[in-house]
């Protein structure tokens, strides 16, 4: 992933609104959500949720497909994860494991936060 689609994607995630969509979208599966059940779980209004989804497609991290009358929107899992690379790809100095145990994983530090145990 270059630095403008970085920046992209995460001026995208910016928002609170797309924040919540596009965790909605991930946590659905590739399968999606219609647009409708989107805005109904979210609460969100059809133009606002359009909106949000616009800015999401263009910054390439959901994508969708018309069933019938329905568009179902899903998040594209290669562009979240190569976000998640360019994010950590020189953690540590290019060496995570001389950062000690669990520094460059994300699942470990929210343990860590949220007092949970590993």
């Amino acid at each position: 992933m270059e630095k403008t689609e970085a920046a992209a994607a995460l001026g995208a995630l910016a928002h609170e609104a797309r924040l919540d969509v596009f965790r909605l979208l991930v946590q659905a599966g590739p399968q999606g959500i219609p647009a409708g059940g989107i805005g109904e779980r979210l609460g969100l209004p059809s133009a606002t949720l359009s909106f949000h989804l616009t800015a999401l497609r263009h910054a390439g991290l959901v994508n969708f497909r018309r069933e019938g009358r329905s568009l179902i929107y899903a998040a594209e899992y290669a562009a979240m994860n190569a976000l998640l690379a360019y994010l950590t790809e020189n953690c540590c100095r290019g060496d995570p494991a001389g950062c000690g145990p669990g520094a460059c994983d994300g699942a470990a530090l929210i343990a860590d936060r949220t007092g949970a145990r590993r």
